[in-house]
């Protein structure tokens, strides 16, 4: 027999209410939480999660979910009360702004100058302005640009961590300022954007839990903007993080809601979608979906024009294209067997293809280049590129690319009788320490 449906205690929180009212529409509509699940991509288990608040929900699937169960916007009105809640609880790790971040102290830094003694200069944090203008807007970007660059070329463990709480946390108080009505969606659509990439830095610096929250507060603000673009942006990190962190299946769940209205993005973001998807398909050892996912995101990338995209999107050009497909295929080479010419041909277009101003793409498909050749090809033939990513990885402060040299050191060892092979294992790990 079924079981009977757990009570839930709506007089817990907001979110446990907003729960317990989602359960209601679903019985009203006569919908297993399975059939729900299917309108919304999402299993019948995760839909019972979301109602007894074991799982976390946002701004994006509450209104799906109205849409769904044809609420009339009930469920949508409600989730503003969760929001409320939320904001006033900044240990809340399912809040949409980010909680933990440094308090705004003043910080005491020792200073010399002019070989005269140290001095202590008094750091404050600024605070935002009452009432926002267009201008303030225009230096959240600038700044989000600017940290975009920084971490493209040094890693996001470099100088790029030292400064980046201090400017968001100056852009969010903007966003309890004054603002007339026709500054909204820019304003929450910048510190957005800034959120997200900060996100995608703390992901490169191994700071997972401040990554996550970031991301989630990118894609809070891109949806209080109706931005579909920079909310497929929030995902496509998202996903990437989880994929990453071990957790494909979860990762492939953010890719594929970015998806849900494909319509609205541009190719360009969807063939980005489309490669987390088949990174969390190969991670997951299902050579056949990754496939059809790199085919599909092949596909979408084709007819991609210039300047349709944000401004933000132009790292995605051919060689980033071929960098995150052949990153799938180098999965499915060696987690599932599959031929390597594939991932070979296409990371070797990217390593190509990339320019200066990504050394640390380069650097990362340089190295999976190496590791893919090292293990199924000529050692021979990886010596040279992998001294070539080495170089690269020496400029960075990013543990992506030290956990990737690492695992080319492992594959190295099939070879450990090679003096040259060897001397790269010394240069790797002298490397990492530095």
């Amino acid at each position: 027999m079924p079981q009977k449906p757990k009570c839930l205690d709506d007089t817990k929180s907001a979110r446990a209410w907003w729960g317990k009212e989602l359960r209601n529409w679903r019985n009203v509509r006569s919908l297993s939480s399975k059939e729900l699940g299917k309108r919304v991509h999402l299993s019948g288990t995760m839909i019972e999660r979301v109602e007894k608040d074991e799982r976390p929900c946002d701004a994006g699937l509450a209104r799906r979910l109205d849409d769904a169960l044809d609420a009339g916007g009930a469920l949508r009105r409600l989730w503003r009360l969760v929001e409320e809640e939320a904001a006033g609880q900044s240990g809340d790790a399912d809040s949409p702004a980010p909680d933990r971040l440094p308090a705004g102290k003043p910080a005491q830094v020792t200073w010399e100058l002019d070989g005269h003694p140290p001095g202590l200069i008094d750091l404050r944090r600024a605070e935002p302005p009452t009432v926002v203008r267009p201008g303030d807007i225009a230096q959240i970007l600038d700044a989000a640009t600017v940290i975009a660059e920084w971490d493209n070329l040094y890693g996001g463990g470099g100088i790029v961590r030292s400064s980046l709480y201090g400017q968001l946390l100056w852009a969010r108080g903007l966003l309890a300022a004054q603002y007339p009505p026709a500054l909204e969606a820019d304003l929450f659509a910048a510190v957005g954007r800034l959120s997200i990439v900060m996100g995608a830095s703390a992901f490169d610096a191994y700071e997972h839990e401040n990554a996550t929250r970031l991301l989630r507060f990118g894609r809070w603000c891109a949806e209080r903007a109706d931005d579909w673009h920079l909310r497929a942006c929030a995902l496509n990190w998202l996903s990437r993080q989880l994929i990453w962190c071990g957790m494909p299946d979860e990762g492939l769940t953010h890719a594929e809601d970015g998806l849900v209205r494909a319509d609205r993005l541009t190719p360009r973001e969807q063939a980005m979608l489309h490669n987390a998807r088949a990174r969390a398909w190969a991670r997951m050892g299902r050579p056949g979906q990754a496939l059809t996912a790199i085919g599909r995101s092949d596909e979408v990338f084709g007819p991609a024009k210039e300047d349709e995209d944000t401004v933000w999107m132009s790292f995605y050009d051919d060689a980033q294209h071929h960098g995150d497909t052949g990153h799938a295929a180098f999965d499915l080479a060696l987690l599932s067997g599959q031929s390597p010419a594939v991932a070979t041909a296409r990371l070797t277009k990217a390593v190509d293809g990339y320019s200066d101003v990504y050394v640390r793409s380069r650097a990362l498909s340089g190295t999976k280049l190496a590791t893919l050749i090292m293990a199924t090809g000529d050692p021979e033939e990886a010596l040279p590129v992998a001294h070539r990513a080495l170089d690269e990885v020496a400029r960075l402060r990013s543990n992506r690319a030290v956990e990737d040299v690492m695992n080319l050191s492992k594959e190295c060892r099939r070879h450990a009788d090679d003096a040259e092979v060897a001397a790269l294992r010394e240069r790797i790990a002298s490397t990492v320490r530095l």
